[in-house]
């Protein structure tokens, strides 16, 4: 199943997503007014049967006619891996040489920069160096801590697309990368979630990123260094993961920052990233407004 979080006439609502059909499910099976997608996740065990009844439904609204969020609007936790494929690492990143690190690199997506699937990014004054990053985002189905890797797809909810986007410069002055990563529209997903129950195998989805057109990035979800069971491994040995929170699964080769000269992102370009299975993003970018 296809599930999206949406706007229409200041009311957020999820559904189910029937081709352009949206079946909104918020008010047939009495979700939560605040955080809905997080609420239908909690209580899937519960509600599925009744999400699958209604898969046959009168259409409520069509894709055409609504503003889609972030699948999950805000996430309690938006967790992202850097350095995860081999291409990625050997690439060279603004003149610097690098090896696969010893342990798993991460770093948070701050809650400002969850954003829409279709909505502009927004590139800041602050800098010239916005780079795009194609990714698995993968969604947390329940509460969960020290999940063996052998375990980890059952705490799995679902899959979408996203871009993790990056201010190169800002992200190169110090060791931790949170402020590079945490600009405001820099994590977009989507278009829905996937539920895991759609996808034969994550670890074997084709990924491809355009801008303007230009195909940039194009790899497959098996080239990760760490798949998606280990990642879930390492973090919940630190942390636990709760229904709703949203891992980024790390970046292939073709990052701007890695073309001579490199291909940063400017006003006007449009990005879009494709996932097997998943479907896709398309965002705009805008620069930032001046300061009045």
């Amino acid at each position: 199943m296809h599930l999206c979080t949406f706007d229409q006439q200041g009311i957020t609502h999820v559904a189910l997503v029937r081709g352009k059909d949206l079946v909104t499910l918020d008010d047939k099976l009495g979700l939560a007014a605040h955080q809905p997608m997080i609420d239908l996740i909690t209580r899937w065990s519960e509600l599925k049967p009744q999400v699958q009844m209604l898969a046959d439904a009168p259409a409520d609204a069509s894709l055409d006619e609504v503003h889609l969020q972030a699948p999950v609007p805000r996430p309690g936790k938006a967790l992202a891996i850097g350095l995860n494929y081999l291409d990625h690492v050997q690439e060279s990143i603004v003149g610097e040489a690098r090896t696969v690190p010893d342990h798993q690199v991460w770093f948070p997506k701050l809650p400002n920069a969850i954003h829409s699937p279709f909505d502009d990014i927004v590139l800041p004054r602050v800098s010239q160096m916005t780079d795009y990053e194609g990714e698995m985002v993968a969604v947390i189905g329940q509460r969960c801590r020290h999940v063996p890797a052998e375990r980890a797809h059952e705490v799995v909810f679902g899959y979408a697309v996203g871009n993790d986007v990056s201010v190169r410069d800002i992200q190169k002055r110090t060791s931790q990368w949170t402020l590079g990563k945490g600009f405001d529209t820099h994590a977009p997903f989507g278009p829905w979630i996937t539920t895991a129950d759609e996808v034969d195998d994550p670890q074997a989805l084709e990924l491809r990123c355009w801008v303007n057109g230009e195909l940039r990035q194009h790899s497959n979800t098996k080239l990760m260094i760490h798949n998606v069971w280990a990642q879930i491994a390492q973090l919940t040995q630190v942390m636990t993961l709760e229904p709703g929170d949203v891992i980024f699964t790390g970046t292939c080769a073709g990052v701007g920052a890695a073309f001579s000269p490199p291909k940063f992102l400017r006003g006007g370009d449009t990005v879009r990233i494709e996932i097997e299975s998943l479907g896709a993003i398309v965002a705009h970018c805008v620069d930032e407004a001046p300061l009045a």
